[in-house]
């Protein structure tokens, strides 16, 4: 295959991948949102995130157990508004004892 194939594949890939991001930018820019649908989009960005992090967090270890405890003691230091690097190492440390004990 030559470089130009690649060249408008890559081309292409881009477009797809730049196309779904822009509409609404460029679209909807001047909607107004009504409360409800603001109410609504506020929990949206957890939500994804929590839909990312947890099947990270069950196939960390092979206990499911183990993990959940990570995730745990990770959730309860970010409530208690613990810096990220803080948290992180927590969770490492504690599943770590965890596997180390059981």
């Amino acid at each position: 295959m030559s470089n130009s194939y690649y060249l408008v594949i890559i081309i292409g890939m881009s477009l797809v991948t730049y196309i779904p991001r822009m509409f609404p930018l460029v679209i909807l820019s001047d909607l107004e949102l009504t409360s409800f649908w603001r109410r609504f989009l506020y929990y949206i960005p957890p939500a994804a995130l929590s839909a990312l992090i947890f099947p990270g967090i069950l196939g960390a270890t092979d206990s499911s157990i183990i993990a959940v405890a990570g995730g745990i003691v990770a959730a309860l230091m970010a409530y208690l508004k613990f810096n990220l690097l803080t948290i992180v190492l927590s969770a490492i440390v504690a599943v770590f004892f965890l596997q180390f004990l059981i």
